[in-house]
């Protein structure tokens, strides 16, 4: 009975979005836009869940640290799929977040001769693209940090691989107190911002029914995974 309610759920939503693509295409929908934006949040939030967990084997042990390092960037499926896939949903889900923040401005200027934010929404969902933009530029200096180092050591000077350098780099880049100050302030942000979309992804796939659940469920999320990347942060810089 359960496997036939999920799947009439999932039925319903494919029939509904091949409507909304009929009708002018997929993104020109507010129904499929939240819908998209809403995927592309649940695939970062698992994202950052795995993230977090490769991370915290460096407060354990270095040779965990560099086995599970060395693996994810040595792993074809890992580089070559993955990654790219990666980068389009967070660049998705920001240019998705724009868009909609564009167009719900358009729609309470058009339909309320006044809009009080603080009176039907809290501070972090009308904050969402300012959060947001904040975090997109942590992710450019993360980037900066780790990515395009491990591009250029790979395949620009295609320099010798070493598995066991994964950890001292992750200490080095810790070494900074102002690197380190922007790591937890744009995990503080990232909090702030997860208060917030964790639930509302669920709710723009129409699981309201589980409201509480996810509520809860919500807030230990928005705070645990954010204070484990400043735990990371923090316990590397005066450790190192």
């Amino acid at each position: 009975m359960t496997k036939i309610i999920i799947f009439e759920y999932w039925f319903g939503i494919f029939v509904a979005l091949k409507k909304q693509i009929k009708m002018g295409g997929f993104l020109s929908s507010s129904i499929a836009r939240k819908f998209s934006m809403a995927l592309s949040a649940l695939f970062l939030i698992i994202f950052l869940l795995i993230h977090l967990s490769v991370n915290l084997t460096s407060v354990c042990s270095e040779e965990t640290f560099n086995t599970f390092s060395h693996f994810m960037g040595t792993n074809p499926l890992i580089q070559f799929a993955m990654q790219p896939v990666l980068i389009f949903g967070v660049v998705f889900h920001f240019v998705m977040g724009i868009v909609l923040e564009l167009k719900n401005k358009s729609a309470r200027n058009v339909k309320y001769v006044k809009f009080n934010g603080a009176a039907n929404s809290t501070w972090m969902s009308r904050n969402m693209i300012f959060s947001g933009g904040v975090i997109l530029a942590f992710l450019i200096l993360h980037f900066g940090d780790f990515w395009i180092p491990e591009i250029n050591h790979k395949y620009i000077e295609a320099l010798p691989e070493n598995p066991t350098r994964y950890f001292g780099e992750l200490q080095h880049k810790f070494e900074n107190p102002f690197r380190v100050a922007a790591y937890v302030l744009a995990f503080v942000l990232l909090a702030m911002h997860l208060l917030h979309g964790f639930q509302s992804a669920f709710q723009s796939m129409g699981l309201n029914r589980y409201e509480k659940c996810i509520k809860t469920s919500g807030k230990i999320y928005a705070i645990l995974i954010p204070l484990g990347f400043i735990f990371v942060a923090l316990f590397h810089y005066f450790n190192h």
